[in-house]
């Protein structure tokens, strides 16, 4: 009887075309949305200034998750990343849960995105309707996307780069502000608001905890890096490079922004002025403030929206290399790009707005709550990944790693009582407790469907009837 042999998970070919730069920004993207520029005001409000320590404290736990990946990757570099290593080194069920529940939540997400994308455009064209806006926005970023990595790569480089350059800017002005009183009568406004009004604390530790889950929120996509690593130009160097830069980058943008603003603006009138980013524009005289941070809010979301259409692609690919989606998806085109990974992911977020449209607001926040809980299960699995590779490996091999996780295994334990904490959190908070039961029927879904399918019978497969196929294709 033929030996069957593990899927060749290891051998994608997949070009490797994202320099350095690109790996960065992707990173840096990945991380800073719309919720940081439009978002970050309900943050505020449930925990005051200590929103600040929050981003400290998540920036700290989410490094620590980065660097577990790391591991990982400049290990066994490949675009399936967390999904294909969950595959290995927990078991063929959770490698096949991981990547169809980050395929999903990528595909929820870019469906918003591109949504969101035609309601901003609606700021200057007020009677153009949403879905023209939406389905333009989709169709330029699936061209990206089908072209080759390198076309995507370099539309993320510059989406990205418009977020930074605004942030930026923002800190830049707004110190100003604090420490000469540019924009406000040559007063230095200082530090003052960040506790003369209720303190710190202002809503106690509960809105510390509170605001912990939009913390946890706000880094989600940072994960993103791992995937790129199939197609990075020299990942051993490229990875840890940009998950080292990466940290502190956006430790800076989130920390650094939201304390100037919450020393600018009294922290209690921040939700009830618009966006924070507008407000240190529009203190300075800008005219223009509202248009600018729409305009960068657009490309915010035209990033999230590349990055998504470029993940769910690749999941859907590195699936089929496992044996837990169709052979179909193995394919990949002439620019090796997984086309028909990325049209399935598009034509269900064509399905996806339109059922948006019919079908009630409910069971649209249903879906909304899966994103999040996918978000910390995959931080999970991550940790959980690394965790058991790393005791697999004898005391020389550990010794022999290019970038190993620091303090493991305490790091590990940490870093997954924080993910449980932030759980707490979901639990207490009555707009996000339902995550919590309609994340874990997600999950049992997907396990009843891998039974009935039978993908527990196909654990390997065999690597050259699989290559068969590529060719016959």
């Amino acid at each position: 009887m033929k030996q069957q042999q593990e899927p060749d998970i290891l051998h994608e070919g997949l070009q490797r075309g994202l320099k350095e730069r690109h790996v960065q920004l992707i990173g840096i993207g990945g991380a800073i949305g719309v919720g940081l520029f439009l978002g970050s005001a309900s943050a505020i409000k449930a925990a005051g200034p200590s929103i600040v320590l929050a981003y400290g404290l998540g920036g700290i736990f989410i490094y620590f998750i980065l660097r577990a990946l790391g591991e990982l990757t400049v290990e066994q570099p490949i675009s399936g990343s967390f999904t294909a290593y969950a595959y290995q080194f927990i078991g063929p069920l959770a490698g096949y849960l991981t990547g169809w529940s980050y395929w999903l939540f990528w595909a929820l997400v870019c469906m918003l995105e591109t949504t969101a994308t035609g309601i901003y455009v609606q700021f200057w064209w007020p009677d153009m309707p949403q879905w023209i806006a939406a389905l333009a926005c989709t169709v330029f970023l699936t061209v990206a996307n089908l072209a080759s990595v390198k076309v995507f790569g370099e539309f993320e480089f510059w989406f990205a780069l418009i977020k930074v350059i605004a942030i930026i800017a923002m800190i830049f002005f707004g110190s100003a502000m604090i420490f000469f009183g540019i924009g406000n009568s040559g007063i230095a406004i200082g530090f003052s608001n960040l506790w003369i009004h209720g303190g710190i604390f202002p809503n106690g530790i509960s809105g510390f905890i509170t605001s912990l889950v939009m913390v946890a929120f706000a880094f989600l996509g940072m994960e993103l890096i791992g995937v790129t690593a199939g197609e990075a130009e020299n990942p051993d160097k490229t990875i840890p490079s940009a998950i080292n830069k990466v940290f502190y980058r956006v430790l800076i943008f989130y920390v650094g922004s939201l304390l100037v603003i919450l020393s600018v603006y009294p922290w209690e009138d921040i939700g009830t002025m618009g966006s924070p980013f507008v407000l240190i524009f529009d203190h300075l005289g800008i005219p223009a403030a509202a248009g600018i941070i729409n305009f960068v809010v657009i490309t915010a979301s035209l990033s999230t929206g590349n990055s998504g259409i470029y993940v769910t692609g690749r999941t859907l690919h590195s699936l089929a290399l496992q044996g837990k989606a169709p052979k179909y998806f193995v394919k990949l085109s002439k620019s090796a790009v997984p086309h028909r990974g990325i049209l399935a992911s598009v034509g269900m977020m064509v399905i996806s707005v339109i059922l948006n449209y019919f079908v009630p607001e409910a069971i649209f926040n249903y879906l909304m709550s899966v994103i999040t809980f996918i978000g910390l299960y995959v931080w999970f699995i991550i940790l959980w990944s690394q965790h058991s590779y790393r005791k697999k490996l004898s005391a020389a091999e550990v010794s022999k790693l290019k970038f190993p996780m620091p303090g493991y295994p305490y790091t590990n334990w940490l870093t997954m009582i924080f993910l449980g904490f932030v759980v707490f959190a979901m639990a207490i908070d009555d707009a996000h407790r339902i995550s919590l039961f309609v994340g874990p029927v997600w999950l049992l879904i997907l396990t009843v469907i891998y039974y009935k399918a039978g993908f527990n019978k196909v654990d390997a497969v065999d690597e050259g009837s699989l290559k068969a196929q590529i060719d016959q294709d």
